[in-house]
């Protein structure tokens, strides 16, 4: 049986729903293309809180409502709080990106289709496996707005397609395709159009029938592998993204964008 915590609906930004031992949990924002404001955001810890914390939930799918997995952050709303300081989490809360402690100590499958920029991609590396459709377009384009990735890219991408690959789509802001996106192994799984979520779930029912705390345990242990050298990268996010956030580059970027032009970056 199906049962249904939030109901589909253009109130509800983010979704959530129960399938035996899987928690479904979907961007429900498809007409600004699932851009992320920072009431999306802490909807979607919510969702995470409760995949962590209830024991008969085993793992998570997250995937996206509409066309287009996400366009990105709304920078028009979060700009402003991560200016201010206030993009933070509750003690209580989890980070679905995986920067900000606690870490999630459950596995997750993310399904993406469509337009996948800036935090969709973070959102991908961030989760366990990731299933795209053949359709997806990805890009890490905060460089064109004078700023920099902060929910992960710069140490995830690294580790998930090395130095060159990593460099090539950090530092130009190029989009790349699902073909690029499974060479470069930031994608496991390239499915056609529409199939994206169905080959998740059935990827997350797999791992649901075997023993949760084998699962929770070798999941742990993968992460400690990689969590001294995540760490430090991850502390000097935030500063490092105020600073640009007041630079002169990004008030630039943020007015191509507004104006759909080239930006004239001066390097101040």
């Amino acid at each position: 049986m199906v049962e249904h915590s939030n109901p589909a609906s253009d109130e509800r930004k983010i979704t959530t729903e129960r399938r035996d031992h899987l928690l479904l949990i979907g961007l429900n924002r498809p007409k600004k293309r699932n851009a992320f404001d920072t009431e999306m955001l802490g909807q979607l810890s919510v969702a995470f809180v409760e995949l962590e914390r209830d024991p008969e939930l085993r793992c998570g799918v997250l995937f996206a409502n509409g066309d287009h997995f996400t366009g990105g952050l709304d920078l028009a709303d979060v700009g402003p709080a991560i200016a201010s300081g206030g993009l933070k989490l509750d003690a209580q809360e989890i980070d679905p990106l995986g920067v900000l402690a606690p870490a999630r100590s459950k596995p997750t499958v993310i399904a993406v289709q469509g337009i996948c920029f800036t935090i969709g991609v973070e959102l991908c590396l961030a989760q366990d496996i990731c299933i795209a459709a053949a359709d997806t377009r990805f890009g890490q384009i905060e460089v064109r707005r004078g700023l920099m990735p902060f929910g992960g890219a710069t140490f995830r991408l690294l580790q998930r397609a090395g130095w060159g690959n990593a460099m090539r789509y950090l530092l130009t802001g190029d989009e790349f395709n699902a073909d690029e996106a499974l060479r470069i192994g930031l994608v496991q799984e390239k499915v056609e159009v529409g199939r994206q979520l169905e080959r998740a779930i059935e990827i997350a029912q797999t791992i649901a029938a075997q023993a949760p705390l084998a699962v929770q345990a070798s999941l742990a242990s993968a992460r400690r592998a990689l969590a001294a050298q995540e760490q430090a990268s991850a502390n000097a996010l935030m500063p490092e993204l105020r600073k640009l956030m007041v630079s002169a580059d990004a008030a630039e970027g943020m007015l191509s964008f507004i104006e759909r032009r080239a930006a004239n970056f001066q390097g101040r």
